[in-house]
């Protein structure tokens, strides 16, 4: 091989080096606008916060520095304090909302197919979704008492009608065509629930069980606001009333990162189940 070949063999691969480097800065390049396009509005809002809270444009008594916040969530979570409150919300909600699913989701399935059953309830089912749970837990108190029992239910009183109302249209929403084209091929009506109603009316299903995962952290904070000594709404209004602000955010911060969490996990399992289907979070 001359030394023509070998500078050529050189220059050859620079030259590829170089390709592949600068395909790597446009990926890079394009994720960063990706993200900055779907967070840099709230970076920039976290990091006006900050530094309007530090150089005391606003009240840091009122609204802490992020880092203040920050460093009260680390001290509560991995000093303990707030593991306890986490675990018990975690259970108080994932009772109710296991509960409001195993009831919710068969009960709507069988009403969106019995349109009957589905007319007769219906009034009923509108009246109680239109009646505020709040405004109904002081008759949860006084029938289950100030325990477990009526946090747990009022939970699962708010999240069981999102889930059972989308469940309901998700089967009523199936194209009729397809309904009617298994029945010419013989599908027996088992096959026919299980092959095309089901998964036609699984989209609606994780739309009502996103709602309901919401529903679900929102009563939380509301049941554990009144007769409980445990809990992470228990501790923002302990922290307020203590004038420990930074934990109070700390605590407002975990309730929104564990609605994040459920709110992905969730995403996560339609858009495995839901192929076909173009999924937003």
């Amino acid at each position: 091989m001359s030394l023509q070949d070998v500078d050529r063999s050189i220059l050859a691969n620079r030259g590829a080096g170089g390709v592949k480097a600068e395909e790597y800065l446009q990926r890079a390049s394009v994720k960063l606008r990706n993200w900055l396009s779907r967070y840099g509005l709230l970076a920039a809002f976290l990091v006006f916060w900050q530094a309007a809270s530090s150089s005391g444009w606003i009240n840091p008594a009122v609204f802490p520095p992020i880092d203040a916040i920050l460093s009260a969530m680390w001290r509560g979570v991995f000093g303990g304090a707030l593991l306890d409150d986490i675990a018990i919300s975690l259970q108080r909600s994932g009772l109710a909302f296991v509960a409001a699913v195993a009831v919710a989701i068969p009960l709507g399935l069988f009403m969106g197919q019995v349109r009957p059953i589905e007319q007769a309830l219906d009034p009923i089912l509108q009246l109680f979704r239109q009646t505020s749970a709040l405004a109904l837990y002081p008759v949860f108190i006084l029938l289950l008492g100030l325990g477990e029992a009526s946090k747990v239910f009022v939970i699962f009183w708010a999240t069981l009608f999102p889930l059972l109302l989308n469940t309901i249209s998700g089967v009523k929403e199936v194209d009729s065509k397809l309904i009617e084209m298994a029945r010419v091929y013989g599908a027996s009506r088992p096959t026919v629930f299980r092959r095309v109603v089901l998964p036609g009316a699984i989209p609606a299903i994780f739309v009502g069980l996103r709602l309901s995962a919401t529903t679900a952290l929102l009563l939380l904070i509301a049941s554990e606001m009144i007769g409980a000594n445990k809990g992470v709404g228990f501790q923002v209004m302990n922290a307020q009333y203590n004038f420990q602000i930074p934990l109070m955010f700390a605590a407002i911060f975990i309730l929104a990162g564990l609605g994040l969490i459920a709110n992905y996990a969730l995403v996560f399992a339609q858009r495995r189940l839901c192929r076909w289907s173009d999924v937003s979070i």
